[in-house]
């Protein structure tokens, strides 16, 4: 006879359903501001507001448990990944399939910018034209890679108009991951001196991962919220203008993640829909989120817990593809917009300059690691062409829109790559994988 299901598992086990139908909820809410007026002093103000709260929350919540277990999670893997004869083969290979799947993802944009020809089919205006505050450059992978403290924290102020000083503290997750792994090999290198460190540690990972679950129980809730207020705040009337761009970049999202990750996943013996079952949870947080960081909790622990991959190695690759693996924002994306540029503006782009968008877009978002956005990678693309950075003042009006689809995928990306690796290496818990389910309470914090 089985035995009896856990009750944290019988919560969890319609997760998927209940994240659906909280998207459902937030539609119907977000429509209903739009209907009401969402523009300060109409009607609908305050339930946008409302919504706009309740998904930053969530999102702050998410994002405050990523220093810790990134951290904790990083130096408790180094300690075991340290114990396997493949731990550099393991991360070379990761590596090479970051590269090989953006290689493919960017190849599909381009072909798409220049069958569709969005800049062609447009009916932007060119005095929307504006260069963007942020800008990628190719120095700012070392400004990403050297912590700038122990914390890897970053200061910055911003003055309103009022005159008011406001000064906020943000984190980067390269800058975590080195410091993470630098302590990590310290503490083994010292011996016996480094266990005592280790032990808390782990002690800490399984508190951060008790917390990580409590939050996750308040995913549909957040799912509301963030969903409500997109729909609110954007509707759909900002397509129209751009109606041809953001099909094109639709359709290249959508061609790597239902044709080639699914491809990729049946030539390894692999069964896709496992793989969608397994990681669903994290690619619909990706999609209502928009944030890859913010996400990260989450698709960590659908990678070890839902996928099988073991945790020394989901502990490394996870947050790594949080930063630098982002076929969404950093291949199709910035193919097609650069495209669109150029054919808006009327530029003539030669072969060469289809070499440095495959280029930029498989190495660039290594360089940009520091600074995280599709805006960042798409000046850093423009730039390189010698593209004119106004160009990307055209597509704001409609980026968090494609926001959603882009981190759909990124964050499909960075759960396939380990998994990926985790089934040639013969270390992916298969059994695990085929039974696809949502983690529950016991598998995100299990005895050491």
């Amino acid at each position: 006879m089985a035995a009896a299901q856990p009750k944290s598992s019988r919560f969890i086990s319609g997760f998927g359903v209940q994240v659906l139908a909280a998207m459902v909820v937030g539609l119907a809410l977000g429509l209903l501001a739009r209907d009401l007026g969402p523009a300060e002093g109409q009607a609908g103000y305050v339930l946008a507001e409302t919504l706009h709260q309740v998904g930053s929350i969530f999102i702050q919540l998410l994002r405050t448990l990523v220093p810790p277990l990134v951290f904790t999670a990083i130096v408790a893997s180094i300690a075991n990944i340290a114990q396997m004869q493949n731990a550099a083969r393991l991360v070379w290979r990761t590596l090479f399939w970051f590269a090989l799947t953006a290689l493919i993802a960017v190849l599909i944009g381009i072909a798409l910018g220049l069958i569709l020809q969005p800049g062609l089919h447009t009916s932007v205006a060119a005095a929307a034209a504006k260069a963007p505050k942020t800008h990628g450059s190719w120095l700012d992978f070392l400004t990403g890679l050297v912590p700038a403290n122990v914390l890897g924290l970053a200061a910055s102020t911003k003055i309103s108009d009022a005159g008011v000083a406001t000064t906020s503290l943000s984190f980067n997750v390269l800058q975590i991951v080195v410091i993470s792994l630098v302590a990590g090999v310290a503490a083994l290198k010292v011996g016996e001196a480094g266990e005592a460190f280790l032990k808390f540690n782990a002690s800490a990972l399984a508190i951060v991962r008790k917390v990580l679950w409590w939050v996750i129980r308040l995913t549909p809730i957040g799912t509301i919220g963030l969903f409500g207020n997109a729909v609110a705040q954007y509707g759909w009337t900002t397509l129209g203008q751009l109606g041809a761009f953001t099909g094109a970049i639709y359709i290249g999202l959508a061609l790597v993640l239902l044709v080639v990750y699914p491809t990729i996943l049946a030539l390894n013996g692999l069964n896709p829909v496992k793989f969608f079952q397994g990681a669903w949870p994290a690619i619909q947080l990706g999609f209502v989120s928009r944030s890859s960081v913010g996400t990260l909790p989450v698709t960590e622990a659908v990678t070890e817990t839902s996928l099988g991959v073991p945790r020394a190695y989901a502990a490394f690759a996870a947050p790594l593809g949080a930063t630098t693996k982002m076929d969404g924002c950093a291949a199709i994306y910035p193919a097609i917009s650069a495209i669109f540029v150029a054919q808006f503006f009327g530029v003539h782009l030669a072969l060469s300059d289809y070499f440095l968008i495959v280029f930029v877009s498989v190495i660039g978002s290594a360089a940009t690691a520091g600074l995280t956005g599709a805006t960042v990678m798409l000046t850093l693309t423009l730039s390189t062409l010698g593209l004119p950075l106004e160009g990307a003042g055209l597509l704001l009006a409609i980026d968090p829109i494609l926001d959603m689809g882009r981190t759909a995928v990124n964050v499909a990306g960075q759960a396939l790559v380990p998994t990926i690796v985790a089934k040639r290496e013969g270390i992916l818990d298969l059994e695990t994988y085929n039974a696809a389910r949502v983690p529950a309470e016991a598998t995100l914090h299990p005895a050491e």
